[in-house]
């Protein structure tokens, strides 16, 4: 019904539109792309986040002219939500490709995400992914799909050969790991991932945790991680238990060598850095992030923080995004769906203020696309590497050995 409600609302206002014409004659048509995301459910914090991504760069696109090879056409979001639910996602694309989208911009979570590219696939409809990290997304030989960040296995990498070059720095006071995540796509696949690789840099993984989503109670892992006493804690769950769970590991008095996250659903937060700032000091991540010496991100982020909400990684990954999709739009000079599919394959997009680098796509992922690893220092999010994009030194170990 939501849905519904704002496809009705966005007619409404072309009706509006329509009942008073402007003067100097007929104006382009909109450009219409979907907008899809979790904004209920137990996703629906990350969803909204990425869903207002997405607004503030249709706004700024609409002023900055529109799409000028359609004659300054204006983007029109259709708005989706995919109730946290790989289902409801795939529904709301039948619905999006039946109001005739020329895009979608979404789907945030890697389950939702491999459900929406594919019902998409099936239209030739091109499908963005802003968030979703598993690379099954894009192994798939769809060719209507393109992720402009990157994925959890070069996420993974970044992270492992940073925290052994960390660990060797330090005099390798870190041997054992221990690995707490969700179950879905996202969560198991990084798990699997970090369980095989971490024994190649040198760590034993003492344990490997999965837990249900939502989990409202992680008493009992912590008791278990006092037990196993590992050097190093490495979660990997959406912002909700993520939170919860280093909240207890500080309820409990555990304080391992290193909170060392692999795209940390809080880590990377302002939200958890204010709400809870001794839980979250010192969290080590390998994640999204912006490049912190470009003016037009953190312009950005007074503009988020100005409506009251968080520059979290899902605005600026969407907002990139739909800025990416914008690019495509004016170099196929069309909405017809296999042009913008072939303009997002050639696509060379560098206007951006991610640590990137001109866009370039193999089977629909960006190669040049990387995380950065931040650390939360002074109640604040800081990077610490790359050396390029490095604000302050890495703290490592978190306590004294």
């Amino acid at each position: 019904m939501q849905n519904r409600r704002s496809f009705v609302s966005q007619s409404a206002a072309l009706a509006t539109a329509v009942a008073f014409p402007l003067v100097a004659g007929a104006q382009p048509k909109t450009v219409k792309v979907g907008v899809l995301h979790p904004v209920t459910g137990a996703l629906a914090y990350s969803g909204q986040q990425c869903r207002l991504g997405a607004l503030m760069a249709i706004e700024d696109i609409n002023a900055a002219g529109g799409i000028k090879s359609l004659g300054g056409a204006k983007l029109e979001a259709l708005l989706g939500d995919a109730q946290s639910q790989p289902q409801a996602g795939s529904a709301e694309v039948e619905k999006m490709n039946e109001a005739g989208v020329s895009a979608i911009v979404g789907a945030y979570a890697s389950a939702i995400c491999l459900a929406t590219t594919q019902a998409a696939a099936k239209y030739n409809l091109p499908h963005v992914v802003d968030v979703g990290v598993a690379d099954q997304i894009v192994e798939r030989g769809l060719k209507n799909t393109f992720r402009f960040g990157p994925g959890y296995k070069k996420s993974t990498e970044v992270a492992m050969a940073n925290l052994l070059v960390l660990n060797k720095a330090a005099g390798n006071p870190a041997k054992t790991v221990m690995i707490i995540h969700e179950e879905s796509l996202f969560g198991a696949g990084t798990a699997q991932l970090l369980s095989r690789e971490l024994p190649g840099y040198g760590f034993e993984v003492k344990e490997v945790v999965k837990h249900a989503n939502p989990t409202r109670d992680f008493n009992n892992i912590v008791l278990r991680m006092k037990s196993i006493n590992p050097d190093i804690v490495i979660p990997a769950n959406y912002y909700n238990e993520y939170a919860l769970l280093v909240r207890t590991m500080q309820q409990q008095k555990v304080v391992p060598k290193a909170i060392f996250s692999v795209l940390g659903g809080a880590a990377s937060s302002y939200k958890f850095v204010k709400e809870f700032p001794d839980a979250a000091n010192g969290i080590i991540d390998c994640n999204h992030w912006f490049n912190p010496k470009d003016k037009r991100a953190q312009d950005l982020r007074k503009r988020v923080e100005a409506k009251g909400q968080f520059f979290s990684y899902e605005v600026f990954m969407t907002y990139t995004a739909m800025w990416l999709l914008a690019d495509a739009l004016e170099r196929a000079k069309s909405t017809e769906r296999a042009a913008i599919v072939d303009a997002l394959e050639k696509s060379t997009f560098g206007n951006h203020f991610m640590p990137y680098g001109p866009t370039k796509f193999v089977n629909g992922q960006n190669e040049g696309a990387q995380p950065l690893m931040t650390q939360v220092v002074k109640n604040d999010i800081k990077v610490i590497i790359p050396r390029d994009y490095r604000e302050v030194d890495p703290v490592f170990p978190l306590r004294a050995v």
